[in-house]
């Protein structure tokens, strides 16, 4: 680890007195024992290394240099634990002080080389402190240099030393990465099965930093994670509640278990955007009419699985689910695929599961709550990193030893280290200040690209050189300063503001802004980190609009100046505002942005602005009008409205279907030979994300709203190959048409 030490100083590196010789002096030795030394006289200076440069291991800091007490506290708020040594000859400091300085330097009493000592002894002890449990055993053990006498079989990257393309992966890749790929033989580590050693208490670190009683490390992802707790949590048979914006793996958790799954329609606004499932249909008297209309239910509920947040960013007050389930279920589940980071900034509280405790949620009814995140995804680790949390109640306590068979099924025996090394990290990354520092940097960047969007429209509007900026953003054109009550417009308000305060972002009753219905006060908020940017061609309340530019032809643009979406809809793309983001990244989106407006008002060729993509020929506005009236004409968005106001008819179970799958009784038929048939696989759409058919469900009639739907798409896809739906379960034949996995007769 590179060892940084900052000396924040009244002197000049230059300058000519006897104390900054003195400063030198101490650097230079500082410098023969490996730290490297940042100086500067400047508080913005100091203050944006503090804010930047993770490798700091020491601060050597002036009391009376303008701006130390600000400089202090931005220590405390960006660190836990950094050795700071300050410079004064005050015996007498503000007490918050002490909290945060380790000594104080005279550097005209002691001698350089004795300074720089205790400063580098601070900087080795400070460095080892910060890792974690697993990650710190692991270096430890390649610092011992043994070789490797079990699997895996490349012995720590010799056997690739031995193949020239071996030999170009190894230099790729590098041999610490290669050293550190061992066997779950190997005790020093503990074992990621039987959570012991450094494994285990990596886990039951990362459980106080969640807030959970037990932290479960899952290295296939949180697709099994899923897959886990719900073959943990259902028995063959039982009546289950599920979120019908579900992953996919909820589904095979659907079809391991055996459950008959009673579905929570979500609601759906007029950009195709799923939001949340209203409150009023997890009240337990909507619950038991639900369940008792349900063909397939056996007997009530025993566990609920609930998307928190959306991929677009909607996410509950996770306590008010868990007070109104917990009224018909003992087990909650809330699938935080991409919510991982919510704990640890306050404009989140109580918005996730391991937020429901005996605190939040004190009695009986409280229900046992498990929260699977994938890590990876917005935190900082590696791919297929995820976490899985447990909180346990009395009315459905939590058996470890049995959980730990379910999960001993779906994990691996030869596990990758460096990913559980990257789990250990990323919990490590969350402790202490860090955590709020780091999720606060993200959301202070999204909303500066948010209120840059809407300042831009304005600018460009007040030049009058060009036509109205076209591109926006989905979220409130005003917000209310609760502590004033006054309104302002999102482009005037401020980011301290916005950054602090949750009602800045909730889903209230009725507005146009997030087109969804039945909201109640403070239910849901939108997550300032996932950013919907908005294309013209429909409105969150009111649908399709007679003129537009079709979201998936300025993706295509985007990807050929290298910026990849998360998600494109018809008229949205979401990008995400994780940990990683820079000013200069987003800066370029907007840039790029600005560039595809700029070719579009000039009416330039498809083929200029997208060599090879679409029809020769022809303009980029008239391809845009093209593409934008086959989908107002086809009338897509009224239809998955309706496929989604009544949910297709249950005739078996997700298990059966799986059943008949392995066992060759079904069979891909074309739309033309699908209605009135039985799904065997998921259909789902994105957007809205939302499966429009599951497993064991029957497609309806021909002119139904679901097979219309399904009609309308194929349609759309061989008109504009290039701009094919992401359609998961209908398959395209050679000639684009769909075919779809159905139960035989």
């Amino acid at each position: 680890m590179e060892r940084t030490v900052l000396a924040a100083v009244t002197e000049r590196p230059d300058a000519d007195s006897a104390l900054a010789e003195q400063i030198r002096r101490v650097c230079a030795a500082m410098d023969e024992l490996g730290l490297q030394v940042r100086w500067t006289h400047r508080t913005e200076d100091a203050l944006a290394v503090i804010g930047s440069d993770a490798s700091l291991t020491a601060v050597l800091a002036a009391w009376d240099a303008p701006g130390a007490e600000e400089l202090l506290g931005a220590v405390a708020r960006r660190f836990r634990g950094l050795p700071v040594f300050l410079m004064t000859q005050e015996q007498e400091l503000p007490l918050w002080v002490y909290e945060v300085i380790q000594g104080y330097v005279f550097p005209l009493e002691d001698t350089p080389q004795f300074i720089a000592g205790r400063i580098a002894y601070a900087a080795d002890q400070y460095a080892e402190k910060i890792l974690p449990p697993f990650f710190g055993a692991l270096r430890r053990l390649q610092d011992h240099h043994h070789y490797s006498w079990h699997t895996p079989a490349h012995a720590g990257g010799v056997a690739f030393l031995k193949s020239p393309v071996g030999r170009a992966f190894f230099d790729f890749y590098g041999e610490r990465l290669l050293r550190t790929d061992l066997s779950i033989s190997v005790t020093e580590l503990g074992s990621p099965l039987d959570h012991t050693g450094p494994i285990g208490e990596a886990e039951r670190n990362a459980a106080r930093v969640f807030g959970a009683d037990r932290t479960f490390f899952v290295v296939n992802g949180n697709s099994t994670a899923n897959r886990v707790v719900g073959h943990h949590a259902i028995a063959r048979d039982d009546t289950v509640l599920v979120d019908r914006n579900c992953h996919k793996s909820v589904q095979h958790a659907l079809a391991i278990s055996g459950a008959r799954p009673v579905y929570l329609v979500p609601e759906r606004n007029g950009l195709g955007l799923a939001g949340p499932i209203p409150p009023a249909t997890l009240e337990a008297d909507a619950v038991r009419e639900r369940v008792a209309a349900h063909p397939l239910a056996a007997g009530g509920p025993t566990y609920a699985v609930i998307t928190n947040s959306t991929y677009d960013g909607v996410c509950y007050d996770a306590v008010r689910v868990g007070e109104l389930l917990g009224a018909s279920v003992p087990r909650l589940h809330f699938d935080e695929a991409w919510f991982a980071y919510a704990r640890f900034n306050p404009l989140y509280a109580g918005r996730y599961g391991m937020a429901i405790d005996e605190r939040t949620l004190p009695g009986p009814g409280r229900p046992t709550v498990f929260a699977t995140q994938s890590t990876h995804k917005l935190l900082a680790a590696l791919s297929q990193a995820a976490m899985l949390h447990v909180r346990p109640a009395e009315r459905a306590p939590v058996d470890y030893d049995a959980f730990n068979e379910t999960y001993l099924m779906h994990a691996s025996t030869s596990p990758l280290y460096p990913v559980i090394a990257s789990l250990d990290v990323a919990a490590a990354m969350m402790d202490g200040p860090s955590g709020p520092f780091l999720t606060g940097e993200a959301i202070v960047e999204a909303i500066r690209f948010r209120q840059a969007m809407v300042r831009l429209a304005a600018r460009i509007r007040e030049d009058g050189l060009r036509p109205d900026w076209f591109f926006g953003v989905w979220q409130p054109p005003t917000v209310t300063d609760p502590r004033t009550g006054q309104t302002v417009s999102f482009a005037d308000a401020s980011p301290a503001l916005l950054c602090a305060e949750p009602r800045c972002w909730t889903l209230e009753a009725g507005a146009a802004w997030h087109g969804f219905d039945g909201m109640s006060e403070a239910y849901c908020l939108l997550d300032p980190i996932k950013v919907t940017i908005t294309c013209p061609g429909a409105d969150a309340a009111t649908g399709t609009l007679d003129w537009g530019i079709p979201a998936r032809i300025v993706a295509a643009y985007l990807q050929r100046r290298g910026i990849v979406v998360e998600k494109t809809g018809d008229h949205t793309l979401l990008v995400l505002f994780s940990m990683g983001i820079t000013k200069g990244k987003w800066g370029t989106l907007i840039d790029a942005l600005t560039d595809f407006k700029n070719a579009y008002d000039d009416d330039l060729s498809l083929a200029e602005v997208l060599p090879g993509f679409g029809p020769p020929a022809i303009s980029l506005q008239k391809f845009c009008t093209l593409v934008h009236e086959k989908l107002r004409d086809s009338g897509v968005g009224k239809l998955l409205d309706q496929v989604f106001t009544s949910l297709p008819e249950p005739v078996s179970t997700p298990a059966d279907c799986y059943q008949a799958m392995i066992r060759a009784r079904t069979e891909r038929v074309s739309l033309a030979d699908l209605p009135g048939r039985v799904a065997a696989a998921t259909v789902v759409v994105t957007p809205p994300g939302i499966p429009m058919l599951m497993p064991g469900e029957a497609t309806g009639p021909a002119d139904g709203p679901l097979m219309t739907y399904l009609q309308a798409l194929e349609d759309f896809d061989r008109t504009f190959p290039d701009l094919a739906t992401d359609i998961h379960g209908a398959h395209r034949d050679d000639d684009g048409r769909y075919r779809v996995e159905v139960v035989k007769d």
